[in-house]
């Protein structure tokens, strides 16, 4: 068919750019590309509390959150986690992206994006059918700018970008939606577990917990180790969620096993300040190994020349291995391509030194 063909010549273009991509089985190394920030994807307690999940649910959770997919686990979880975001109440999401599709598709009104934020924030104001704009990323002016001119009903910013490893000026952004009265989202994917009060985010760190204009999203895959989002926020929004968000009424809900062992993942995270601190410690002594910024929280990704030169040091990184992220257009908000280093606090400290030094070698 024809259309097969346009399919790989545009397959060909890609390979001869470096854009193209390959999903394979991961091969044994020291991890610096995966998201298990504070290694809580196999500690005994976290699979021992969801293999008494699956003994008890079985494998999924048999229909969607209003049909049959609710249990006991969903429930007990979501309260946990509003606790922990200082939020009224929680809405568990089969996945972080379903999260944030879920929040701006079911909020009314014009949507201001902050130009680095993940692709499911831009999807999600796309897919909703409404007016939306971006603003130059963490620039102030222009979000007070775009706050007059389009007078939005939401804002969606990351406190942890996902890319760069930047945070957010969430006092700052806070003020101005406030004054311009719209409502302010907070992806928090990669703050919730690294960053804030007992890991409780950037929201929470900036005094924002439980602040009625303020939404915030995450996901359970990152330094929870797990799989699935929330949506966090007042009753309200719970009980327009429950009624409206597509993706909440029509999705599967998570397996039980799934989400009891990320709530154990959680109750390891509270109290996981010291596990914080080397986070920390280890992404300053990187950066400064690699000539980049300090990062907000485990995020690390140091330019690497055009998406070829990228994908070769990525792969002399594997040949020595490590296993490093490779992030290339359009996976980049500045179109620069770049490794992404991510900080695994699992890893042995002696291995996590030696992977940073390979990084640093294979640099072209």
């Amino acid at each position: 068919m024809r259309l097969w063909d346009r399919l790989a010549r545009k397959a060909a273009l890609r390979e001869r750019a470096g854009l193209a991509r390959a999903a394979r089985p991961r091969a044994e190394a020291i991890d610096l590309a995966g998201n298990d920030y504070l290694g809580l994807s196999g500690p005994p307690r976290v699979v021992a509390a969801a293999a008494a999940a699956l003994e008890e649910y079985g494998l999924g959770a048999g229909g969607s959150r209003l049909v049959r997919g609710t249990t006991e686990a969903h429930e007990a979880f979501e309260a946990d986690i509003a606790r922990h975001l200082g939020a009224e109440t929680a809405t568990l999401y089969s996945s972080g992206y379903l999260a944030n599709l879920g929040a701006l598709a079911s909020l009314p009104g014009p949507v201001l994006l902050d130009a680095h934020v993940h692709a499911s924030l831009h999807d999600a104001a796309r897919l909703a059918g409404r007016p939306s704009a971006s603003f130059a990323h963490n620039d102030l002016d222009e979000l007070e700018r775009a706050l007059a001119a389009l007078r939005p009903a939401v804002v969606a910013v990351e406190s942890v970008y996902s890319v760069l490893g930047d945070a957010a000026p969430l006092r700052e952004i806070h003020a101005l939606t406030s004054a311009h009265e719209a409502l302010l989202v907070v992806d928090e994917a990669h703050a919730v577990g690294t960053v804030g009060p007992n890991g409780a985010g950037g929201a929470a760190a900036a005094g924002l917990g439980g602040d009625p204009g303020v939404v915030v999203t995450a996901t359970l895959s990152k330094a929870l180790g797990a799989a699935g989002g929330v949506i966090a926020g007042p009753a309200e929004l719970r009980r327009h969620l429950t009624d409206t968000s597509r993706p909440f009424v029509y999705d599967t809900a998570p397996p039980p096993a799934v989400v009891a062992g990320a709530a154990e993942a959680l109750r390891i995270a509270r109290g996981a300040d010291a596990s914080r601190a080397e986070l920390a410690r280890r992404a300053r002594a990187a950066a400064a190994e690699l000539d980049a910024p300090a990062p907000a929280a485990g995020v690390l990704s140091p330019p690497a020349g055009d998406a070829r030169a990228a994908a070769a040091w990525a792969a002399r990184c594997a040949d020595r291995g490590v296993a490093v992220g490779c992030f290339r257009p359009p996976s980049t908000p500045d179109h620069r391509s770049r490794l992404r280093i991510t900080i695994n606090t699992g890893v042995g400290a002696a291995d996590f030194d030696k992977a940073v030094q390979a990084v640093k070698e294979e640099r072209a």
